[in-house]
């Protein structure tokens, strides 16, 4: 199957090691981020056939500009992400809506705009979280939007059908920036609760997310990647 590799959010953390997986695998990726000089920069570093966009999905109305000079789409992944800390006892509303508005109008208009392009068996991995089953004090906003990619996926793989549509709900990360820099204690307390005795990691889940881009027969799936944290 030809076509462009789309990964929306890929200049740091987990998207940017995917982008780095498949462009050494020989795919022509296009990676994008808020920044236009700062993503191209980025491009250049993966290498191969990458090449960087600037968009902001929380502004989108002007995604479809945006995206004008991409073709035949291969593999979409969306992987922005933002993280509120906003809790319903001291509500910002001007956060909530960046988030909302980045998450579930921006993620859902990239796939309008491109879905022409798309080629027959293409397929698209959004990234959740695994908020949306463990909620947090000020996650309000984060554990509903993740909650929200869990059915977006489904009703995307009906409507856009034959284009398969799957979601990576990775759970702490214990290698990315994120998560990195937290207390060895903060970490300790996860790991102890991990059946598989270690934190997940950027690999597993880039991994994951291959999986879901290649196998043509997995559809509508979310696919927690946290070592069964969710078990206990």
């Amino acid at each position: 199957m030809s076509g462009q590799v789309v990964i929306i959010g890929g200049t740091s953390g987990i998207g940017r090691q995917l982008a780095k997986v498949l462009a050494d695998r020989g795919e022509d990726v296009v990676i994008s981020g808020r920044d236009a000089a700062r993503t191209q920069a980025v491009a250049a570093e993966i290498g191969g056939r990458t090449r960087g966009i600037a968009l902001d999905l929380a502004q989108p109305r002007e995604l479809a500009a945006r995206l004008a000079d991409i073709g035949k789409v291969k593999y979409l992944v969306l992987a922005a992400i933002e993280r509120d800390e906003n809790g319903v006892k001291n509500y910002n509303i001007d956060s909530a809506l960046r988030l909302v508005t980045l998450k579930l109008v921006g993620y859902t208009e990239v796939i309008h705009t491109l879905s022409p392009r798309f080629a027959q068996d293409a397929s698209v991995v959004l990234f959740g979280g695994l908020a949306k089953e463990r909620p947090y004090p000020g996650s309000t906003t984060v554990t509903t939007v993740n909650g929200g990619i869990t059915s977006m996926i489904r009703t995307l793989a009906v409507e856009l059908a034959p284009v398969r549509f799957n979601a990576v709900h990775p759970g702490v990360i214990g290698d990315t920036p994120a998560w990195s820099g937290k207390p060895p204690e903060v970490l300790e307390r996860v790991r102890v609760r991990t059946p598989i005795g270690r934190l997940a990691t950027t690999d597993d889940v880039v991994s994951s997310v291959i999986f879901l881009l290649d196998n043509r027969s997995v559809n509508g799936v979310n696919l927690n990647v946290d070592g069964g944290w969710l078990l206990l």
